[in-house]
């Protein structure tokens, strides 16, 4: 299934588009002027056979106000996969870990977030379909165009999703201190398994938290408030994809 139209914005992430899924872009607007960075883009485009056009400066910062580096491509919205078929193959990725998340509001969290999780392997992301961020074009621009290949699924009800996630044998771990919470940087997360990151202010609800086998705390070193979500996701992926290297090099 897809999302509406979004927009796909920067030189890198509109390569990557062009390389990888064509046929998804209705049109590209290039800034007007030389721009030589842009050239290879054009030539790509034309290649293609692509509509593209070309604009000023200021309708090309309304069409995406943001740092768009000369150029937007406006293309079909994001394939989101299906629940099902996500846990079916999260346990062939290189890094057999998905990732819940918890109404977490900031789309460029995400895009961050997915960033990392695609570099390292992760199996995907489950988002909710309401009350959780939109996946367009700041999203995907800050993941430099990873949620264009990351498996993502978009789920009704998150905490019936995790559900089916500890049914089909996955260990679910929660991103939240509390009484009995372990540490993260200790030996023995299992794979597969689900991490669950929570909203930016609030931290996982309770009634998510509830589904989970197993709450995780970051040790800090320092006297500090908290990580953003994106920072936590990362370093706890990076937790499990240096024990799934050991494991594939059985060290």
């Amino acid at each position: 299934m897809t999302d509406e139209q979004t927009l796909v914005a920067g030189r890198k992430p509109v390569r990557e588009l062009l390389e990888r899924e064509p046929g998804k872009v209705d049109a590209l607007y290039f800034r007007k002027g030389r721009d030589q960075a842009l050239q290879p883009l054009i030539n790509e485009c034309k290649r293609l056979n692509l509509r593209h056009r070309f604009v000023d400066a200021a309708e090309l910062d309304r069409i995406f106000p943001g740092n768009h580096q000369g150029v937007a491509a406006r293309v079909a919205g994001l394939s989101f996969a299906d629940l099902e078929e996500l846990m079916a193959q999260a346990p062939d990725a290189p890094l057999p870990l998905i990732v819940v998340l918890d109404q977490v509001q900031d789309p460029g969290n995400v895009g961050v977030l997915a960033r990392t999780l695609y570099a390292l392997g992760a199996a995907g992301l489950v988002v909710a379909k309401h009350e959780g961020a939109y996946l367009g074009a700041a999203a995907v621009r800050a993941s430099s165009g990873a949620l264009l290949k990351l498996p993502v699924a978009k789920v009704t009800n998150v905490s019936q999703a995790l559900g089916r996630l500890a049914e089909a044998g996955f260990p679910l771990y929660c991103a939240r201190r509390s009484e009995g919470a372990r540490d993260a940087f200790l030996p023995g997360l299992r794979l597969p398994a689900v991490l669950v990151l929570g909203n930016e202010d609030k931290g996982v609800r309770p009634s998510v938290a509830g589904r989970c086998d197993e709450d995780l705390f970051i040790p800090f070193a320092r006297e500090f408030d908290s990580l953003n979500v994106a920072q936590a996701g990362a370093v706890l992926a990076g937790l499990w994809a240096r024990d799934a290297a050991a494991r594939r090099t059985g060290r």
